[in-house]
């Protein structure tokens, strides 16, 4: 009997909505540091109101890969950032795969 697979869809949830201080708690940083990240374009908001940032809960494991490629493997802020593009292309290749293997 063949297995029934479901996909996973994310919603989003405006209850899930972190703020600066919330996502820099939650990865350990100061969040001028997470300002600075997200100047750079490593990291992006989901919401801006007037002064106030919001953060999808994905960003605290961003942010915590960010930190640990910069200090443990000593990449540079371009290196960060060529690496999170590779990363988010397999990581998008790799649902499409088990998207397709699902079908057959």
């Amino acid at each position: 009997m063949a297995r029934q697979r479901y996909d996973i869809v994310l919603c989003r949830d405006e209850c899930r909505q972190l703020t600066l201080d919330a996502v820099a708690s939650g990865a350990g940083l100061h969040p001028a540091m997470v300002e600075r990240f997200v100047e750079l374009g490593l990291i992006e908001p989901i919401e801006w109101a007037g002064t106030a940032v919001f953060f999808d809960p994905s960003a605290v494991p961003r942010l915590r890969l960010i930190v640990r490629l910069r200090d443990s493997l000593g990449i540079n802020v371009a290196g960060i950032a060529v690496t999170l593009d590779l990363l988010d292309k397999v990581l998008a290749l790799k649902r499409e795969n088990e998207t397709l293997r699902s079908r057959l």
